[in-house]
């Protein structure tokens, strides 16, 4: 089965629709699926729920689909950079499930992995385990948090062979490793697209059976969210 795509738009085809859940990759602005998540407004597929570690900033990322209303519910752990996420959040427009940041990464890899739950000690006592199950282990409390898993999953990769093994680069791994083996159907967009073999089997991050399509993006273009200098000497 050939698994490359020449547009994100054609590798998201047929598999988009209103009321889903996806997950995206990245973590701020680095290693964010941008081009996917482009052909996915371009789409005009509404009340999603997103699994993100955050919503992008105004005007980029993810942050485009909030501005065109296509999200309903974000399930997030950080939302500080975006303004108008705060915006919907407090005037009732936009659903929010928060979660902390260690537990939302181990929600995608339990669901990648088939877990149906596990237990945690975060967030015990607090109102993150409102409405959970809370239980004692060895004489500590621990509250129940369930794996995830999305209809879609969309991710950004450095390299991919043509069978979708992944290689991430650096802190651009973030969540898109756990995400894409959680996704009933995952997309990633790679810089740099190899033959099979290329890529040394000790160095795939995701294996390719975990991948359903591939869209070559090599001029991604790397965002700084904040960017602070020093003032010369």
């Amino acid at each position: 089965m050939n698994k490359v795509h020449a547009t994100a738009v054609e590798a998201l085809a047929g598999h988009l629709f209103d009321g889903m859940t996806i997950m995206a990759g990245g973590f701020g602005l680095c290693g964010i699926p941008d081009a996917l998540i482009a052909a996915i407004k371009l789409a005009g597929t509404k009340n999603l729920t997103v699994i993100s570690n955050n919503c992008g900033i105004d005007g980029v990322g993810l942050g485009t689909l909030l501005e065109a209303r296509q999200i309903k519910k974000m399930i997030s752990s950080y939302v500080g950079e975006n303004k108008l996420f705060a915006q919907l959040y407090l005037s009732g427009e936009l659903e929010l499930e928060f979660n902390p940041q260690g537990t939302l990464a181990e929600r995608c890899r339990a669901g990648g992995a088939g877990i149906a739950g596990f237990y945690t000690k975060t967030g015990v006592g607090t109102i993150v385990a409102d409405g959970k199950d809370v239980r004692a282990f060895n004489g500590e409390n621990y509250v129940l948090e369930t794996g995830l898993v999305a209809d879609l999953s969309i991710v950004h990769a450095w390299k991919s062979d043509r069978e979708g093994n992944l290689v991430y680069r650096k802190t651009a791994r973030n969540f898109n490793a756990p995400m894409a083996t959680a996704g009933k159907f995952t997309v990633v967009q790679c810089e740099h697209l190899v033959e099979i073999g290329e890529i040394d089997p000790d160095a795939v991050h995701t294996p390719g059976i975990f991948v359903n399509a591939i869209v070559h993006v090599p001029d991604a273009e790397k965002r700084i969210e904040q960017r602070t200098t020093r003032k010369r000497a």
